[in-house]
Order: C-alpha cells, then structure tokens, then sequence
C-alpha cells in the first residue's frame, strides 16, 4: 500500500481537489493507498474539510495539530501516522503533479529501491532575488554536508525501511530535504515540471523562507560556526599588516595624530567578533531547545473512517 502524505496550512479551497485528483489517479492505476492529511494549525476551514473528507472515505486519515508547528513537524507526523508499505510526499496545492506519483511508486516496486527522489527540472515562476537565494542556500547545504541538494524538493517516496529510520531519529529540529538523504539506502530520480498553485497563494514570505532556510542550515550543518574561526584569522592577518604599518610609520616619525588606523582596526574587529556571537548565540538556542526535549508536535485529533470501521 502507498500512503500519500499532504501537510497543509490554510489550504481549504485545495483539499478536496487535491484527495479527488490522487484518489481518481491511484485508482486508475490500480494502486492501493492512503491519504494522510495534516493540518499545521490553519486558520480557515481547512480542518473542517479534512475531517469530513475523513468521516466519508475508507482511504482518508486526517491529522489535527493543536497549533501551527510548521512544516517539517507536519511532515513527520504524517510518516509517524502512514501505515504504507512506502509513503509519498506532496504538497497540497498540486504543484508537485500527482502524476509523477505513479512514476516514484513504479519506479520502487520494480526495482530494487528505498528512496525514489523527485527533482524538479525548473523552478517554475520565482523571481530573481527568491532564485538567487534559493540557489545560495543549496550551495552552502551542498559545501557543507557533502550531499548532493540541487533541485531537491520534499516530494519524495520512502520506503518503509527508510520510513522507520527517519521515525527514530530523535531530533526536535529537523530538515527533511537533507535528513531523507542522509539516511542512505539506495536512492533513484525522477524529474518534474513544477505545476502552478491550483487555487490561493503561497503561504511562503520572504520573511519565512529566510527563516526557514536558517533554521535549516543550523539544523543540520555547523558550517556557519566555522565562519567565526575564518573571521578570526583575516582579522588577526589584517592585524599584522596594519601593525607593521603602523610600527614602520612610528619609527620613522610619520604616524599621524589620532591613529585612523587603529580606530578602523578597532570597528572592524569589534564588528566580526558581535557577528560571531550572533552565531554562536543562535547555535547555543538550537542547543537549548533540543534539550529541553519537547515534542516536536501536538497531535489534538486524529479523524479516520477506516480506522473506527476496525474498531467496531
């Protein structure tokens, strides 16, 4: 069985296109399946949607956080709740195509295959300064953890194996891009056109996508920690230079009143050690909160005909 996994985050005029279009597709491949809906805390009718579809559907499981606690946790509630032998992830407005879908599940169940990985062959329409940054960001999560991130996106099938794997890892702050590739196990692509939104806007601003990228980097790479060593050795390297200058200059009597100098020296140094604390700092939180152990989400209530019809 294949468990479909949609996060969604006000998404009410999506979720029935969205369970209509997988279910309609799956069936007309003869695939056995699943779709597990989560709701990320939304603010509209989307769990109101969900729910019924849940109550109406054999093959509907819907999952109701208490609060919004963001993607990455939607997501991994969702792997935790799947019961499929392998389990897809998607997002909810159908830019990943459903299509590709039967690609991926063809893909692991006639070959040899624990992570079938899609990749997308353009970005679709972003604009310049959200692309350039895009790439920035994949660059230095490729320099940093040695994995290959181009193109990568959460749309994926896993295997139960590589399921189970990602379940047990105890981590409060994750990053699914990066932690389903880090797991291993052999891995294919398949590549697809992204799709416009069928319905509303993105939930994405610049601000959260700047946060999350942070949140990411910081989560699973230390690489910024080591910008404060190189800090270090420019500045000490700067240091040298301009303290022969100004030795040189003292000597032969022509350091001038005030020492410009030092003063830039003093500003330049004091700047790279505030930014250095700035990064040290926002490590040292990630730290606090991962030892603070809490869930990484609240599950208020889980709606799922199947499950009741068993029940009774």
């Amino acid at each position: 069985m294949l468990s479909v996994i949609i996060p969604s985050y006000n998404e009410e005029n999506n979720i029935i296109n969205t369970a209509d279009t997988v279910t309609n597709l799956l069936d007309d491949n003869g695939i056995e399946h699943e779709i597990v809906f989560v709701n990320d805390g939304s603010t509209d009718s989307t769990w109101d949607k969900m729910s019924a579809l849940a109550n109406e559907r054999d093959n509907v499981t819907s999952v109701n956080f208490s609060r919004n606690f963001g993607k990455e946790s939607a997501i991994f509630a969702g792997l935790e709740v799947a019961n499929g032998d392998a389990c897809v992830l998607m997002d909810c407005d159908l830019q990943h195509p459903a299509e590709t879908i039967v690609e991926m599940y063809n893909v692991w169940k006639n070959n040899d295959v624990d992570i079938v990985e899609g990749r997308k062959k353009n970005r679709g329409k972003e604009n310049c300064f959200h692309r350039f940054f895009s790439l920035l960001f994949y660059r230095m999560i490729n320099k940093s953890s040695g994995l290959d991130m181009d193109s990568a996106s959460d749309f994926k099938l896993l295997d139960r194996r590589a399921v189970d794997a990602l379940n047990n890892m105890p981590e409060r702050l994750t990053f699914f891009r990066a932690m389903s590739s880090w797991v291993g196990f052999k891995t294919e692509q398949v590549y697809f056109e992204v799709a416009e939104r069928e319905n509303g806007k993105s939930k994405w601003t610049g601000k959260s996508l700047f946060r999350y990228a942070v949140s990411s980097i910081t989560s699973f790479t230390s690489a910024p920690l080591h910008l404060v060593t190189i800090f270090g050795i420019i500045t000490f390297i700067i240091s040298v230079v301009l303290g022969v200058d100004t030795l040189y200059n003292k000597i032969w009597g022509n350091s001038e009143a005030g020492f410009p100098t030092v003063i830039i020296l003093q500003l330049l140094t004091t700047s790279i050690i505030m930014f250095s604390l700035g990064i040290i700092g926002y490590y040292i939180s990630k730290i606090y909160e991962e030892i603070k152990n809490r869930p990484r989400y609240i599950i208020k209530e889980i709606v799922s005909k199947k499950k009741d019809n068993k029940e009774q």
